[in-house]
């Protein structure tokens, strides 16, 4: 029997996904049956990515991709306008206090976090109006739903993320194009490892009611069910993906 998961003949393009989440959702994606197109601004740095995907006989195709410069979204247009699954992950978050937080930092997070997002989202939905449908899936955060230091822009341009998945629902379902949003909580990466070792990172852990960090795998079930044909009547949902943090206590 199938998996209702099964991506088979569907192409996902995954922005930002030289590392991270993104580079994650690459194999599952793959893992699920999908073509892949995997973008950044960093191409070298997608390759051994691709080279995973393809030694397990999946398809991936490379493309240099800037979600912040309309630009290279057009330039990268026809590729674009192929996937059936588009994964918003392209994002950055400059963490300095309110106070010291530059009109810079500002520009940067909120170009690639929102702006990006809405371009990106734009120019995939105009290919999957053409046939008749897709599945859009952005990467918010818990920090959109709710409030933490020393993240202003990074916190507003998540808040921003959920508002855009909805609004693009509202007007893509008559389409047939599904907007939703994962939001996760803490998860662990290569990136932010050595943080949560610290005393500052294992006590923030202690306020997850789950008592635990999250893991890359943990994003793999909601992440399979936006992309496929499981989720078919979800339309303008936030999953949170957090440990109950956001239901802790005050």
């Amino acid at each position: 029997m199938a998996s209702i998961f099964d991506l088979t003949g569907k192409t996902a393009l995954i922005t930002g996904a030289s590392s991270g989440f993104g580079a994650h959702f690459a194999e599952v994606l793959a893992r699920a049956g999908a073509s892949l197109i995997i973008g950044a601004r960093r191409t070298e740095m997608l390759e051994d990515i691709a080279r995973k995907v393809e030694a397990t006989g999946g398809r991936c195709e490379i493309i240099s991709l800037d979600v912040t410069s309309a630009d290279s979204i057009a330039n990268a247009a026809k590729a674009i306008e192929r996937a059936d699954i588009l994964v918003n992950n392209a994002g950055i978050v400059r963490p300095t206090g309110f106070l010291e937080h530059s009109e810079s930092d500002w520009d940067a997070v909120m170009d690639t976090n929102s702006k990006g997002m809405f371009l990106m989202t734009q120019a995939a939905a105009k290919g999957m109006k053409a046939r008749g449908g897709g599945s859009i899936i952005n990467i918010a955060s818990i920090l959109g739903l709710r409030q933490g230091g020393s993240v202003v822009s990074y916190a507003v341009s998540k808040a921003a993320a959920v508002q855009l998945t909805k609004v693009s629902a509202l007007e893509l379902a008559r389409f047939g194009i599904r907007v939703n949003a994962l939001a996760p909580g803490y998860i662990s990466t290569d990136l932010n490892g050595d943080f949560w070792e610290s005393p500052a990172g294992k006590a923030m852990v202690q306020r997850i009611p789950q008592r635990r960090l999250g893991q890359l795998e943990d994003l793999d079930g909601p992440l399979l069910l936006l992309a496929s044909d499981a989720s078919a009547y979800m339309n303008g949902s936030i999953i949170e993906i957090d440990g109950g943090h956001l239901v802790s206590t005050l």
